[in-house]
C-alpha cells in the first residue's frame, strides 16, 4: 500500500525549524572538537581556560547527580549555569565555547531528531515497501520458545540483593523479576501485532493489565517509602512517559491516543501520585491509607461505572484524548479513551494494595523459610495447588470467552491471573533468586519498543492509522526481513531509551526547582514561537 504523507503540518515544520539549527550546531561543535584535537596549540587560551574552569567548578553534589543518572563526568553533559536567555544568545550566535561545552547534548538532540526523521521515512514515504501480515501458530510458538531457550542459556543470572524491608535475600517481587516479567510479556505483545495473532487477544489484555498493575505497585512503593513528592520527581516521571511520544505525534501527525499506553500510564501514575501525595504526612496511619484506597475505588466507580460522568469529565480534554480511526470514522472521539482506560480502571488500585502489604508478605515469607521443612513444604504445596486451581478455573470460564464477552469481565477479573503468576513465580527462594536478564533488559525499554513498533517495524501509512502492514526491507523473504527490521528496531528503541534519559538529566535538574521552572517556561516560549513562525510560513503560499 502506498504511504500517504500529505502536506506538511505546522508541527512538522516546527520540528524542522528546531532540528536543523541543532544539527548544524552539533556538526560545527564536532568540527571544533576535531580542530582542537588536531591543532591543540592553535586553540585559544581563553577557550581552554573556560573549559578548565567549567570542569573545576562542578560541585560534588552535581557530580553525584550526574553519575546517578548514568551520565559521563564530562563537562559537556552538564547544563550551563548561565541564565537561559544568555545561553540562547550564545547558541544562536554559534559561540565556540558554548558549543564545545554542550557538544554531547547537541549530539543527543541531533540523534533523537535523526531517529524521528527515520520514523517518517519508514512510515510516511514510499522509500521502503510494505507487506501484509501472516499468522502461523507453529512459527509464532517456535520463535518465542527459541527466544526463551536462548535467554535461559545466555542470560540466566542469580541475584543476592537484600530486601529494603527485612534486610534479607527474600527478593519477593524484586526489581529484576518485574523487569523480566515486563520483558517476556512485551515480546508476546509485539509478536501479537507483527503476526496478527488474534487468537491470543485475551492474553494481551491480561498483559496490559499487568503493566498497569506494575504502575500502581511501583509508584506506590516509591512514594510510600521515599516520600519524594518533589516537583523534580514529578517532572522526571512525566518526561519519561511523554517526551518521546509527544515528538512522535508532532512528526507523524498522529493523535496522542494512537499510542494509548502512554495516556493510560500517565493517568494512573497521576492518580497514584495524587492518592499518596494528598496528606502524605498521614500515610503511615492504616486508617488513612485504607480511606485513601477506598476513595480510589469510589472515584473509579463514579467516573467509569455511572453513565454520562466519563463524557462530562473528559469532554473538555477531547482535543488531547480524542482519537478517530480512519477505518472507523463514525465512532465518538472519546470512544478509544473510554474503552482503553476502562478496561484497566481497577487494576492499578490492586497494585497499590499489593505494594502496601508487600512488607507484611515478606515478613510472613521470612518466617515460612525459617520454619521446619515439613511445615514449609506443606504450606508451599497448598499455595501452589490453590493458585493452579484458581488459574485453571479462570482459564476455563473466563479466558476462553469470545473477545466481546471477555472484555466485559476483564476489569473485574484481571487481578486473578496476575496473582496466580505472582504466587507461582515466588513460591520458592530459588525461583525468586534468578531472572533471565535478556528479558529484564527488554523490560526496561518497553515504552520505546511499544511506540517505535508503529513506524519502524510495522507501518500505518497514514496519520492516526493502525499499523496493519509490515515494514519490508527485503521483499519476498519474510523471515530474513523479520530478522533485519527487528534488529534495527530493537537497536533504535534502546538508543531512544538512552537518549530520553540523557536529555532528561540535561533539562530537568533534580535539586533546583527555580531552574526547572525557567527551563519549562523557556521551552514553552520557544515552542510557541517556532510554531507561530511555522504557521505563518505555511500561510505564505495562500
Amino acid at each position: 500500500m502506498a504511504a500517504v504523507s500529505g502536506s506538511l503540518t505546522p508541527g512538522q515544520v516546527s520540528f524542522l525549524l528546531g532540528f536543523i539549527p541543532v544539527l548544524v550546531a552539533w556538526l560545527y561543535s564536532e568540527w571544533l572538537e576535531y580542530k582542537k584535537w588536531l591543532f591543540p596549540s592553535k586553540v585559544s587560551h581563553s577557550d581552554n581556560n573556560l573549559v578548565e574552569l567549567e570542569n573545576a567548578t562542578i560541585k560534588e553534589e552535581d557530580r553525584a547527580v550526574l553519575l546517578e543518572g548514568g551520565l559521563s563526568k564530562s563537562a559537556s553533559m552538564k547544563s550551563s549555569s548561565s541564565p537561559i536567555k544568555t545561553n540562547i544568545v550564545r547558541f544562536l550566535t554559534m559561540e565556540d565555547s558554548f558549543l564545545l561545552e554542550n557538544r554531547a547534548t547537541l549530539r543527543a538532540m541531533s540523534e533523537f531528531g535523526g531517529i524521528l526523521f527515520y520514523f517518517y521515512i519508514c512510515d510516511r514515504t514510499n522509500v521502503f515497501a510494505d507487506s501484509t501480515k501472516s499468522y502461523n501458530r507453529d512459527l509464532f510458538l517456535f520463535l518465542y520458545c527459541l527466544l526463551i531457550i536462548v535467554s535461559a542459556m545466555t542470560s540466566f543470572k542469580k541475584h543476592n540483593d537484600k530486601s529494603a524491608f527485612s534486610g534479607k535475600s527474600l527478593l519477593y517481587l524484586n526489581r529484576h523479576q518485574t523487569e523480566e516479567w515486563k520483558g517476556w510479556m512485551q515480546v508476546l505483545f509485539l509478536m501479537y501485532h507483527y503476526f496478527a495473532a488474534t487468537e491470543i487477544y485475551n492474553a494481551i489484555r491480561v498483559f496490559i493489565a499487568a503493566y498497569v498493575w506494575m504502575t500502581g505497585f511501583g509508584n506506590f512503593s516509591y512514594y510510600y517509602i521515599r516520600k519524594d513528592f518533589s516537583l523534580a520527581r514529578f517532572a522526571q516521571m512525566m518526561w519519561r512517559l511523554n517526551f518521546f511520544v509527544i515528538f512522535c505525534c508532532i512528526v507523524l501527525n498522529n493523535d496522542y491516543m494512537l499510542y494509548y499506553i502512554c495516556p493510560m500510564h500517565t493517568l494512573f501514575t497521576l492518580m497514584v501520585y495524587g492518592a499518596l501525595g494528598i496528606g502524605y504526612n498521614y500515610n503511615e496511619k492504616r486508617s488513612v491509607m485504607a480511606l485513601k484506597l477506598v476513595m480510589c475505588f469510589v472515584v473509579v466507580i463514579l467516573v467509569w461505572e455511572i453513565p454520562g460522568v466519563f463524557e462530562f469529565l473528559w469532554g473538555p480534554l477531547t482535543y488531547m484524548l480524542g482519537y478517530t480511526d480512519p477505518a472507523k470514522p463514525d465512532l465518538p472521539r472519546l470512544h478509544e479513551w473510554h474503552f482503553r482506560s476502562g478496561l484497566d480502571r481497577y487494576i492499578w488500585i490492586i497494585g497499590m494494595i499489593y505494594a502496601y502489604f508487600h512488607p507484611n508478605v515478606e515478613k510472613w515469607m521470612e518466617k515460612l523459610e525459617e520454619s521446619e521443612p515439613k511445615r514449609r513444604r506443606t504450606i508451599k504445596t497448598s499455595i501452589v495447588a490453590v493458585a493452579v486451581t484458581v488459574g485453571y478455573l479462570w482459564y476455563e470460564y473466563i479466558y476462553k470467552l469470545d473477545k466481546t464477552s471477555y472484555n466485559k469481565l476483564h476489569p473485574y477479573t484481571s487481578w486473578i491471573p496476575i496473582t496466580v503468576y505472582i504466587c507461582l513465580r515466588n513460591f520458592t527462594q530459588e525461583l525468586r533468586n534468578f531472572s533471565l536478564t535478556l528479558f529484564a533488559w527488554l523490560g526496561k525499554i518497553t515504552l520505546e519498543t511499544y511506540i517505535s513498533q508503529f513506524h519502524i517495524w510495522l507501518r500505518s501509512n497514514m496519520p492516526n492509522g493502525q499499523p496493519k502492514w509490515l515494514l519490508s526491507f527485503i521483499p519476498d523473504y519474510p523471515l530474513l526481513n523479520f530478522m533485519l527490521v527487528t534488529a534495527i528496531y530493537v537497536l533504535i528503541s534502546y538508543r531512544l531509551f538512552e537518549l530520553t534519559n540523557t536529555l532528561k538529566m540535561v533539562f530537568i535538574p533534580t535539586r533546583d526547582n527555580q531552574k526547572l521552572l525557567h527551563n519549562f517556561i523557556a521551552g514553552i516560549l520557544i515552542s510557541v514561537s517556532i510554531y507561530c513562525l511555522s504557521f505563518m510560513l505555511l500561510e505564505i503560499p495562500h
